[in-house]
């Protein structure tokens, strides 16, 4: 993995950038655009690992409505302050996603809030497609994307919006080889649940996605690779040597998959570092 890519064979698309530290805002925006004025004006909940959550409290910043974030106890501390941070009351509930993600929805029943779900919303799924139409305008000359999968929200709008624009684009998911949620599901063929998780990649993590965006993945992404937790760990390193990119594990999930060889090599291949953070940092 140290010498890295061939010269001129890999682009990166850095949403670890964007204003709330991943691609998440493009989503929860989009989602917020669709809503009518009376329905945003109650407030906004969901559940995240910690990226989908700052996407929704900045959404929530920007229509000046107030945000809830309901994160599982793995969330790490720094970025349940950088929500509150943003205005967002934070509530902790449950060992992973789809345990805060179960304490969202009742929240969202109890006290009539809007609920926007992190991957499994056609608004959501539109605007995270949005970062494969900016990738193949910047770059004509690629032809492969390759983006990480927690629930399947941002593949599945990537890969939609690439197969639109041009059909011979190749599309490469990521999966943590201990949260293999979409493989297992797709050799399955259904939406099956994991019995348990196993990667620090906690925004990679869901124990299950949904029919809707397995579907979008069975027909538009052509293979689902996995990497290890510390395939990612040093992507994020060598991201952060070598260009001084600050990314998270599961932001350097996709550049772990190119640096070992699990993407083909064949044309320009753009990777999309999703989301930021400082695993890749020597403390």
């Amino acid at each position: 993995m140290r010498s890295g890519p061939a010269a001129g064979k890999l682009v990166l698309k850095l949403e670890c950038l964007q204003v709330s530290g991943s691609f998440k805002a493009r989503g929860a925006v989009n989602a917020l655009l669709t809503l009518p004025p009376h329905q945003v004006a109650r407030g906004l909940v969901t559940a995240s690992g910690g990226n989908h959550g700052m996407g929704v409290a900045y959404a929530g910043w920007v229509a000046g409505v107030p945000a809830t974030v309901y994160l599982p106890h793995n969330t790490p501390p720094a970025k349940a302050d950088k929500l509150r941070s943003w205005g967002a009351r934070v509530v902790m509930g449950g060992a992973v996603w789809d345990d805060a993600n179960a304490l969202a929805l009742e929240a969202a029943a109890r006290e009539g809030l809007t609920y926007v779900h992190p991957f499994a919303d056609p608004a959501v799924i539109a605007g995270q497609g949005t970062v494969a139409l900016e990738a193949l305008a910047d770059d004509p000359s690629i032809g492969t994307i390759v983006a990480a999968i927690g629930g399947g929200g941002l593949i599945s709008g990537v890969a939609l919006a690439a197969k639109a624009l041009r059909a011979n684009v190749r599309v490469t998911g990521v999966e943590p080889v201990g949260a293999p949620t979409v493989r297992e599901s797709l050799r399955a063929g259904r939406a099956i649940e994991l019995a348990e998780i196993r990667t620090a990649a906690n925004t990679l993590a869901p124990r299950r996605s949904t029919e809707l965006n397995l579907g979008i993945i069975r027909d538009y992404v052509d293979e689902v690779v996995l990497v290890s937790d510390e395939e990612m760990r040093e992507a994020a390193r060598w991201l952060w040597a070598e260009l001084g990119v600050a990314a998270e594990l599961s932001g350097a999930a996709t550049v772990a998959a190119v640096l070992t060889g699990r993407v083909g090599t064949g044309g320009r291949i753009c990777a999309v570092v999703s989301g930021a953070g400082t695993d890749g940092m020597d403390h």
